[in-house]
């Protein structure tokens, strides 16, 4: 096919060779399959920030700095070319975080390079070469389900010990490839000592997985690994071969009222930081 405008400067740099077809498009990006020398890659291009919540990104970005003064000030402010500042740092997240996760044995999709907005990566495919199918578009046996589902959530606790939290883990970012499930879609990545919003960002994709593999496996719906896994973490014992029960009890005592109100005023906060976007961001006609 025709060498879409944003991958021309790949093909210049002599990263890509030739453009097979546009794979996919989704809410973040879109991906095409690419041949680079004897190689069949995917190149997944970034959308513009401006077709994402605001309000999601907040959650995400939070504790993601740089380190030029004017680049802060502008983002803070939320002026053109900080909007741009944030979009770079977005897109990069997801490279660094498939870098660190790749070296920690977690099984996502292998980066190669990170130019123009284009993140160069293995193909993920299935026992036929092809390209893998989403979890979602595919129905399980029982035992099937209980088996990936175990899987998953060996990824998620390596991904933690790693210090990283998926942040949007479902059924619609986990690829069945020929050898099992291989996590993608990692632009919301946050750092899971950094952000105060890991412990939730974490405890919903795990009860997505649960959800999920629970319509094939209906024991799965009575499990808690999520609680379980955060619990282990935070007091230092989470390790990737940590056995896990899906079992947690929760601790009965008093309220923590101080961190209650704490949430209550971030979550105002960013509320605000994001009615503030909204009414500096430019109308479209």
């Amino acid at each position: 096919m025709k060498v879409p405008e944003r991958l021309q400067a790949l093909v210049d740099e002599g990263l890509i060779d030739s453009v097979v077809r546009q794979l996919m498009s989704g809410k973040e990006a879109m991906v095409y399959v690419v041949r680079c020398g004897e190689e069949t890659r995917c190149a997944k291009v970034y959308k513009e920030a401006d077709r994402r919540s605001f309000r999601q990104a907040v959650d995400y970005t939070e504790n993601r700095r740089v380190k030029n003064s004017r680049e802060t000030r502008a983002m803070a402010k939320g002026t053109r070319f900080g909007r741009r500042v944030t979009e770079a740092i977005w897109q990069s997240a997801e490279v660094d975080a498939l870098y660190r996760l790749a070296a920690a044995g977690v099984r996502v999709p292998a980066p190669h390079n990170f130019l123009e907005g284009v993140l160069l990566m293995d193909l993920v495919t299935d026992a036929h070469g092809d390209a893998a199918p989403r979890i979602g578009d595919v129905a399980f046996p029982p035992r099937d389900a209980l088996r990936h589902h175990a899987s998953l959530l060996r990824e998620v606790v390596r991904m933690l010990c790693a210090g990283i939290v998926h942040g949007d883990l479902s059924e619609f970012n986990v690829l069945l490839a020929e050898d099992g499930p291989v996590i993608i879609d990692l632009p919301q990545a946050v750092d899971a000592a950094g952000n105060n919003h890991a412990q939730r960002m974490l405890l919903r994709d795990v009860a997505n997985l649960r959800g999920f593999f629970g319509r094939f496996a209906p024991a799965l719906l009575e499990t808690n690994y999520g609680e379980e896994i955060w619990h282990l973490y935070e007091r230092g014992q989470l390790r990737p071969e940590t056995e896990l029960t899906g079992r947690f009890a929760q601790a009965s005592g008093p309220v923590d009222l101080r961190g209650l109100m704490r949430e209550v005023h971030d979550a105002r906060a960013e509320e605000e930081a994001a009615r503030r976007f909204r009414m500096r961001a430019p109308r479209r006609q």
